[in-house]
């Protein structure tokens, strides 16, 4: 069976840079994390990088060449897959010195772990041949953390060939992509988000890398990032009936994380992780039957029942004590911190200024944009040096950005080739037809305002990854909400530790429940889309506007519900966030209603 992580937490995709050698810098530490495979111009720069900085021989994939984007993908992931049993090779064989490697490994763990709880005896016992058997023991648990990737299902632009010809479905983006991680050597988990996509789950259908290799385990894994249970039950039953089994569902907050939000329709993420707890078990059940039946279909071995299905949960947890509390009360099998690590130097690619940038922040300096291209809320922080350009192009009468990855094309407004609609060409096109629409001065300055809103994600969340090239790029950013609280850089030490409460990065007490926090995400949500909708809403917007409203009624009274359960916090804690959710509450009663025109 499938060997359990050692540590309760992974690293989640962090943009395209920020986590892109992660596993490099943590994996041999037990942590698991995940890579960013959208870029293969990135990839293979960083190829190059890592070739040099680890004495490998460095052969460059040229975009000419066939395949080139699954090749430079595959490449780049075998070259981590190399390097990190290397060094975990190397951790085994070291001495078990204060300071070193190997006492790392396991000073890292939580207190209470089994392999902690060795260790701690380890370093008690006295007798030389019990202590060496002990230490002998030690080094056959070290494991790296899973070396992960992540595909955002809906970047999968169809690309052309040299000759301009429209290149087959299998050449796409997302399938190309899925194609370079099929063809790896690693033994871990693509991790899907933004949702249902046909084509490449049928090509992810197609590959036998992700059947069975003996009962219960999967070489190959699928995990599917998801904001509430329809999700889940909708693709894992697409993906069920072709033969895919989902080893894990990680759950994420619609708004309380970083880079693109995928805002529910005001479901909130404790009611949301309350029918995961209530129904995982018929969920995988359901799904079994189906999974089993299209393996029979494909004449492969059906295993005897359910594989191992993981659920998990990421997005604003900002203490031990929420962490602990989401793995004991609902269950959860681990949880995932992505933006604290981005003031980790240790674990993650971001220049230094950017994470003085970070760090100085405040609740106020981070927000929902609408900077990305893909038109999906993106978190954005107000004083990023890619912020700083746009304006600073917007100035000089230039807006926009040179496009040159055109990973995010797709507006066909004004040509017939797609073009990115942060891009300057595009802009220029649509500022100047605004300009002659004859529309009053104050609605042609938003139009517009939102048009020269959008930067470029392809190269701004790439420029801080070394090996790039270029120096001072413009660096686009994108935290969750939460890491307001978190106000310096932190060693590796320092954030596990953090995690597993052994010590206290949040010296800002004024922070509210995490639950509290997303609340107030989608009260600020609702508030913008009321005024940016009701004007022109029809009966159906209106009644759409109404039962996101009735939804966080009833999660505020899920959490009032919540509130005894909440034992490990103080009476204090409990009033405080009482009292945080009765001012939305009486906000939703009162000013949303009025807002919200009633029906006919």
């Amino acid at each position: 069976m499938d060997t359990p992580p050692v540590h309760s937490f992974h690293i989640p995709v962090l943009g395209l840079a920020f986590s892109i050698d992660t596993p490099l810098r943590v994996a041999r530490y037990g942590i698991s994390s995940v890579i960013s495979i959208v870029d293969d111009i990135l990839i293979e720069k960083m190829r190059a990088h890592c070739c040099s900085l680890y004495s490998e021989t460095f052969i460059p994939i040229s975009t000419r060449e066939s395949d080139a984007r699954a090749r430079r993908i595959t490449a780049y992931l075998n070259l981590i897959h190399k390097i990190v049993q290397r060094q975990i090779a190397e951790m085994r064989s070291s001495p078990f010195d204060r300071g070193g490697e190997l006492a790392k490994y396991f000073e890292l763990l939580a207190d209470g772990s089994a392999l902690k709880t060795k260790y701690q005896k380890m370093i008690r016992t006295i007798d030389p041949r019990a202590k060496l058997s002990l230490q002998e023991e030690l080094r056959s648990g070290v494991v790296p953390g899973s070396i992960d990737v992540n595909i955002m299902t809906k970047l999968d632009k169809i690309n052309v060939g040299s000759n301009g010809e429209i290149l087959p479905r299998q050449y796409s983006d997302a399938v190309a992509a899925l194609r370079g991680f099929v063809r790896s050597d690693l033994e871990s988990s693509v991790v899907l988000s933004a949702g249902m996509n046909p084509g490449l789950y049928a090509y992810l259908a197609s590959c036998t890398e992700f059947l069975p290799v003996s009962p219960g385990i999967l070489k190959k894994k699928v995990n599917l990032k998801v904001s509430d249970f329809r999700s889940a039950l909708i693709q894992g039953k697409f993906l069920a009936k072709k033969g895919i089994w989902i080893s894990e569902y990680r759950i994420e907050s619609g708004l309380n994380c970083g880079g693109h939000a995928f805002p529910t329709e005001g479901l909130l993420l404790g009611p949301i992780l309350e029918e995961f707890k209530l129904k995982k078990e018929s969920l995988v059940s359901e799904l079994f039957v189906m999974y089993r039946r299209a393996l029979e279909e494909k004449g492969a071995s059906a295993p005897a029942g359910p594989m191992p299905t993981r659920v998990t949960v990421q997005g604003g947890i900002g203490t031990f004590r929420e962490d602990a509390f989401l793995r004991s009360y609902y269950g959860i099998d681990g949880t995932g911190w992505g933006s604290p690590f981005l003031l980790v130097p240790e674990a993650t690619n971001v220049d230094a200024d950017t994470r003085s940038r970070l760090a100085a922040g405040g609740p106020e300096a981070y927000y929902i944009s609408d900077a990305s291209p893909l038109g999906v809320p993106f978190n954005n922080l107000r004083t990023s040096t890619s912020e700083e350009t746009r304006v600073r192009r917007i100035l000089e009468g230039r807006p926009g950005s040179p496009c040159t990855k055109k990973f995010l094309v797709s507006n066909t407004e004004f040509t017939q080739q797609p073009i990115c609609t942060a891009s300057r060409e595009y802009q220029s096109l649509k500022i100047a037809q605004l300009e002659n629409q004859g529309l009053p001065p104050e609605e042609l300055e938003k139009n517009i305002a939102g048009v020269m809103e959008k930067v470029c994600l392809c190269e701004d969340l790439a420029a801080s990854a070394p090996g790039t090239g270029k120096n001072q790029r413009a660096v686009a950013v994108c935290p969750g909400p939460n890491l307001a609280y978190f106000t310096k850089n932190a060693s590796l030490e320092e954030m596990v530790g953090h995690i597993y409460g052994r010590v206290q990065l949040l010296l800002n007490q004024d922070r509210s429940n995490m639950f509290v926090n997303e609340l107030r995400l989608y009260a600020e949500y609702l508030k913008k889309e009321i005024g940016r909708r009701i004007d022109s809403a029809g009966v159906k917007e209106r009644l759409d506007l109404s039962a996101f409203r009735a939804n966080m009624l009833e999660g505020i009274a899920y959490y009032r519900s919540l509130l005894p359960r909440l034992v490990e916090e103080s009476e204090q804690y409990r009033e405080r966030m009482r009292l945080e959710l009765l001012e939305v509450e009486e906000w939703l009663m009162s000013t949303a209603v009025q807002l919200i025109p009633q029906e006919a």
